[in-house]
């Protein structure tokens, strides 16, 4: 699959799902355009769109917290993106290994299908 066979919203944009490539634990979610796609697969270093500051980021340039790009999948729509890393230190800005780690919604039990 290419770049250009990706489907980007009305921004150009595709959401990048991150995954710790061993053990498949969500790490975040970013948004990429489409040269942000290229950097990553060119450079093997998670490279982001920011839609606050409208400028390229690379993941632990500043942090040092890096991801190293082992794979990006494409999900059956071509809209989404799953990225693969090997990450250095925390994920998220908080510090924590992952953005998901800051609450949870409660879900009411469903009933079983008989």
């Amino acid at each position: 699959m290419s770049i250009e066979d990706l489907t980007f919203d009305a921004a150009g944009l595709i959401p990048a799902v991150v995954q710790q490539y061993d053990t498949r634990e969500v790490l975040m979610v970013g948004w990429m355009n489409a040269e942000a796609v290229r950097r990553t697969a060119e450079t093997g270093r998670s490279t982001f769109w920011s839609r606050s500051r409208q400028a390229y980021w690379v993941k632990g340039e500043t942090s040092g917290n890096r991801q190293h790009v082992k794979q990006i999948l494409v999900d059956c729509d071509a809209d989404t993106l799953l990225v693969l890393v090997d990450q250095e230190g925390p994920a998220c800005h908080t510090g924590t290994r992952s953005c998901f780690e800051h609450g949870e919604i409660d879900v009411k039990p469903s009933e079983v299908q008989a």
